[in-house]
Parts: C-alpha cells; structure tokens; sequence
C-alpha cells in the first residue's frame, strides 16, 4: 500500500486533478491522508503537524519525507527503493509537511528522507512531482515503457 500524508488540503484545480489522474493509474493504488494546519508559534505548528503526520502514518508502513535535506534519487533508484519496501510485505508513507516544514521528530522517525532538489517548492505542486514519480516507479517495476533510461 502507498499512502501520502500531507499537511493541508487541496482545493479544486489542475493540480488535484493531476494528483487524481495518477493516483488511478498506480497499482497498488495509493491513498492520500489530508491533515489540517496548525495554528500557533511556528514550533508548535511543527509540532502539532508532526503528531498528526506520524498518527496517520503508525502502522505496517516504512515512513518517508519528502524534505529538502534528504536524497536526491534519479527515477530508477527510486522505484529500486519503493520495490524494496514494497518486497517486505510493508507499506510505504510519504510525509509531506505544511509550510513550516516538518518537525525533527517527524524526521527522526522516518526511515528514508527524499528530496526533490534544492530549490524550494510549493507544497501542492509537491504531492503532484511525487504521483507522477510513483507512478514513474511503479512503471519502471513493471517494465512499462513510460520511463525511457536512455537520453538522445
């Protein structure tokens, strides 16, 4: 099972509909877990978030954040690492923060942390580069020829 646990909601837009067309297209489906902002002093805020994300998280699943901090994969060793969770018989969760980011907690007890570059991004455009990723990984598992490894 693929869960994405997100800080925030999506409103309608092209972005949910992105997000929407790709999460019918991976097998195994995934879920998506939205989780209300916090209010309050910035540390608090991340810590509130941070209970919730890992209260949505507990469970048969091997936690993942999506943090600026984390490794950089190109699309095979992604789909390599999401088969190796997968193979285990255990679920695989991505942890995406609200706009102050995740709480070093959250941090501390995820298994792998990922980036998507150094550059910031907005948090909805996020759960849309990570849906098509998973379904570029679940493509590359398959042997689909979505993914091309090749360039010109």
């Amino acid at each position: 099972m693929l869960l994405l646990a997100a800080i925030g909601k999506m409103r309608q837009g092209p972005e949910r509909e992105l997000v929407a067309r790709y999460q019918t297209r991976i097998r195994p489906r995934f879920e998506i877990s939205e989780l209300p902002e916090a209010r309050g002093a910035l540390a608090e805020k991340r810590r509130q978030e941070g209970a919730a994300l890992l209260h949505a998280t507990r469970g048969n699943y091997q936690r993942v954040a999506l943090d600026e901090g984390g490794t950089i994969f190109d699309s095979i060793g992604f789909a390599a690492a999401i088969d190796r969770i997968l193979s285990h018989g255990k679920g695989v969760a991505f942890l995406i923060g609200g706009a102050e980011g995740l709480d070093r907690e959250v941090l501390d007890q995820c298994d792998i942390k990922i980036s998507f570059g150094r550059m910031t991004w907005p948090h909805m455009m996020v759960r849309c580069m990570l849906a098509e990723q998973l379904y570029r990984a679940r493509s590359i598992s398959s042997g689909h020829p979505y993914h091309r490894a090749t360039r010109p």
